[in-house]
């Protein structure tokens, strides 16, 4: 496998980077139109890691708005990581989806660092 692969496309950037996956939705939405397509294109990412996936971050600084069918698609993100024995981050969450994503425990399914220094610690966890 090569170092890095990538989608990027208008409604999701991600790559494949030392067994690390990020997914940026382009935002500032993710709702019925843009899940299906998040989870079709980031579906080949998981396929190249396979079993040596060490994490996934779901990078959320360009969403504002993020319907049950995004917060879908962030639980079915985590859950095919979780199955590869990988950490999972959400990142980059406006106070708005923060007070959504608690009301919803979303912070008791996924690690939630704060900034970007935190988010760096993290992966060096991995």
């Amino acid at each position: 496998m090569s170092s890095e692969h990538t989608v990027n496309n208008p409604i999701v950037q991600a790559q494949l980077a030392a067994f690390v996956i990020t997914v940026k939705p382009v935002g500032p939405n993710v709702g019925q139109r843009e899940a299906p397509i998040i989870d079709r294109d980031v579906k080949n990412l998981f396929e190249l890691a396979g079993e040596n996936l060490k994490g996934l971050v779901i990078d959320l600084s360009d969403v504002t708005f993020m319907s049950s069918m995004g917060m879908g698609t962030c639980i079915a993100l985590r859950n095919q990581a979780i199955s590869s024995g990988a950490k999972v981050a959400i990142h980059g969450l406006n106070d708005d989806l923060l007070a959504l994503f608690k009301m919803m425990r979303f912070h008791k399914m996924f690690d939630m660092p704060k900034n970007a220094q935190a988010l760096e610690k993290w992966l060096r966890k991995l």
